[in-house]
């Protein structure tokens, strides 16, 4: 469940958490239904965000719904699920975008895809995600022409970046992608008028993505000597924080000019948990869940450094960091050692049938073996409603 915009359940109210699940489950359906049950590992939180503006902008919630049969991924419950052309074109785009990160991953020889024959087989599957998402995206009125284009351009971009290149061009095609797939949106939902900040409001969003991926990436690609954006042309992360703020700035900026029928789920992942995407990713705030949780108050450098101890102990720990005695090491003794990678995605899979890495108060990772909390268990970040910052009333979050 890749994405950037992973909210925690908690703060969504149950409606809109009830929304939220059925446009994330409609993407993922609508990826089984046209193209197999394997397309259904592309399913992501960011590609629901093209189903949810669809229908944000038709305000038909109740008539595109449709109930499912029982989900192991769903504790074997039924649920109402998003359809139409709206999931139809986020499963194109996510295909399309899933392909280009998986061609990515092959370049940079990443895990497994150092190896030739795995390495092959991959490109194999991206090339025929890249002619899926093209057929549905042609079924829905959609050219995925542009999204091929902007991911062709992409290696030429990076291939030219240096230092003193200006990070907005390394950005440049994924913004292009991004306000294509937004822009399609007004064009589904008959309102040509949303066209324009919707477009907008895509590129900005496509900015952001590239750039928090950079960052929570920063520290690996360094050590594995990949291509990064901020490494490559320079950036220091005050200029990156900079350009992050101004994007979250810009898409608020352009919702207020686009005619919704019913947009406050659009509004709440779009306007504020894009904004929590940003501070987790810097390290700058987070939601209250401990390690493990998607939201995980830790950002991509760990925890933020205290005013006046940027070296200094955890002061979330009155005691330390994990010693209950000292500043020192945690005594706890060691974990079990970690699974392989099959043993992993065999324990991945219970995890998710048995629906504990939700509902569990505590389960086993399934490839770390080191204890998690489950996302629903002992919430604190439920931290009000504070949408009032960005508009006209509070509306938004349906408190």
């Amino acid at each position: 469940m890749f994405g950037i915009v992973r909210p925690c359940r908690h703060r969504l109210t149950q409606g809109l958490k009830t929304q939220w699940m059925a446009h994330l489950c409609g993407l993922c359906l609508a990826l089984r239904g046209d193209h197999g049950q394997f397309a259904r590992i592309v399913t992501n939180y960011d590609g629901l965000l093209i189903s949810v503006l669809t229908e944000a902008q038709t305000g038909g919630a109740t008539a595109g719904r449709r109930t499912a049969g029982p989900c192991p991924l769903r504790g074997m419950r039924t649920a109402s699920v998003a359809q139409g052309e709206g999931a139809r074109l986020a499963a194109a785009v996510s295909l399309v975008l899933a392909a280009a990160k998986v061609r990515d991953h092959v370049t940079d020889g990443d895990g497994l895809l150092a190896r030739r024959p795995v390495a092959l087989a991959a490109r194999r599957v991206a090339a025929g995600w890249d002619r899926a998402g093209t057929r549905t995206g042609s079924a829905v009125g959609f050219d995925t022409a542009v999204l091929l284009d902007a991911v062709d351009r992409q290696a030429g971009v990076e291939a030219l970046a240096g230092p003193g290149t200006p990070l907005l061009a390394v950005t440049e095609p994924t913004e292009t992608a991004t306000a294509a797939a937004f822009a399609h949106t007004a064009v589904l939902a008959g309102r040509p008028g949303n066209a324009a900040p919707l477009a907008e409001a895509g590129r900005l969003f496509g900015r952001l993505a590239h750039l928090l991926d950079a960052i929570e990436d920063r520290e690996a690609d360094a050590a594995s000597g990949a291509w990064n954006p901020l490494t490559a042309t320079g950036t220091p992360l005050t200029e990156a924080r900079r350009l992050a703020d101004d994007a979250l700035h810009g898409i608020r900026l352009a919702l207020r000019e686009v005619e919704f029928a019913d947009g406050r789920l659009a509004h709440v992942l779009l306007a504020h948990e894009l904004e929590r995407s940003v501070d987790r990713a810097f390290g700058t705030a987070g939601c209250g869940h401990g390690d493990g949780h998607p939201g995980g108050a830790d950002g991509a450098f760990g925890p933020p450094p205290q005013q006046g101890a940027p070296h200094g102990p955890d002061t979330r720990n009155p005691y330390g960091t994990g010693n209950p005695i000292g500043g020192g090491p945690s005594l706890r003794p060691p974990g079990p050692g970690r699974r392989g990678l099959w043993a992993g995605c065999a324990a991945a899979i219970g995890l998710c049938c048995t629906c504990k890495v939700c509902c569990a108060d505590e389960y086993e990772g399934p490839w770390s073996r080191q204890r998690r909390e489950g996302w629903c268990n002992n919430c604190d970040c439920c931290d009000g409603c504070d949408c009032c910052d960005c508009c006209e009333c509070c509306s938004c979050c349906d408190c």
